[in-house]
């Protein structure tokens, strides 16, 4: 019989359709493998030797043969614009605010081919200590309220060209989704009295059956209620609402951590189309005890359709307790 989960952290249900289940192991078999893609590509703006078909550098970590290892840019279409200032009108019921904000790119390494999961760890430290040096520059801007961390991986994800690269936008309001998420998260502290994360930490940790790798810093889990098949969460061990306030050991473990991650589903599943995002708070609200900052991961195997939008519901056609186990096992 199906069952219905819901996730404590944000309060959604989710239908777990045990009849249709498909093992995890078919899941790669949906995925159209990909051919090897080059080093290099002469008509990528990213590639090296290219730098000067991409808007002024923003940073870089130099050195490599190349001359450097990790690029940040603008982005040359970009969703907000730097200039002017935070502003909101009302007319009527109509609200407006302008479009003001930072979206930057990081090109994470001169070759067309390395994706997160193929990184070095040196490679992987890197990109991770960029992450964090512009997550803190675009909270620094008076005008931004929150700051949006993502990377798109493959077409069914969403991104739109090959070269390995991640995004940050700095945007001038808390979107609903995420407010809706915070005031849940408050909600279950004033209840219980804990954060709802450490406890689902706490859980899982005890439970084992959905983990998927443990490291000194960070833990990462298929959630008892995963939205779609081997959707992922990363979640430090120690309390902290802000993704800012990681230690250098901390964003070391991270970046490897993640690496791992990324190549267990590049391996397992045929290198499938995902999303990932860091899921931090709004810079005034870091110090708060019940919002504690993660990753989530999700693998585009599945579309949704009219239930999704008509419910607001997802159905999983795979158990996480089996994605998890699935996962710890592909060797690395």
């Amino acid at each position: 019989m199906p069952e219905l989960r819901q996730n404590m952290a944000t309060k959604e249900w989710v239908i777990i359709a045990t009849e249709r289940a498909k093992r995890p192991e078919d899941f790669a078999k949906g995925v159209e493998p990909k051919g090897p893609l080059p080093e290099f590509v002469e008509t990528c703006p990213f590639c090296p030797g290219n730098e000067g078909k991409t808007p002024p550098e923003i940073s870089r970590i130099a050195g490599g043969p190349k001359g450097w290892k990790v690029r940040v840019i603008p982005n040359k279409f970009a969703a907000l614009s730097t200039e002017g200032e935070r502003a909101m009108r009302f007319d009527g019921v109509n609200r407006s605010m302008t479009g003001v904000g930072i979206h930057e790119v990081i090109i994470e390494s001169p070759s067309h081919s390395r994706n997160v999961g193929l990184l070095s760890d040196d490679e992987a430290r890197d990109l991770y200590n960029v992450y964090l040096q512009r997550y803190v520059a675009i909270r620094d801007d008076p005008r931004v309220e929150l700051v949006i961390i993502f990377r798109n991986h493959g077409s069914a994800a969403g991104t739109s060209l090959e070269h390995p690269h991640s995004q940050v936008i700095g945007v001038p309001l808390v979107p609903t989704h995420i407010r809706s998420r915070m005031e849940e998260a408050m909600r279950f502290f004033d209840d219980v009295g804990e954060c709802v994360f450490c406890r689902m930490l706490a859980d899982e940790l005890r439970a084992k059956e959905r983990l998927v790798i443990e490291t000194e810093h960070f833990v990462s889990f298929v959630p008892y209620a995963a939205a779609s098949p081997f959707h992922t969460w990363v979640l430090p061990r120690r309390h902290m609402a802000g993704f800012d306030k990681v230690t250098p050991a901390e964003l070391e473990d991270l970046a490897t951590h993640m690496r791992d991650i990324l190549k267990k589903l590049h391996i397992g599943l045929n290198d499938p189309s995902l999303n990932y995002v860091i899921r931090s708070v709004p810079e005034h609200w870091e110090n708060m005890p019940f919002f504690h900052w993660y990753v989530s991961i999700v693998p585009r195997l599945t579309k949704a359709a009219g239930f999704e939008l008509g419910s607001g519901m997802y159905i999983n056609i795979a158990l996480p307790e089996a994605s998890a186990k699935f996962l710890r096992e592909v060797k690395i």
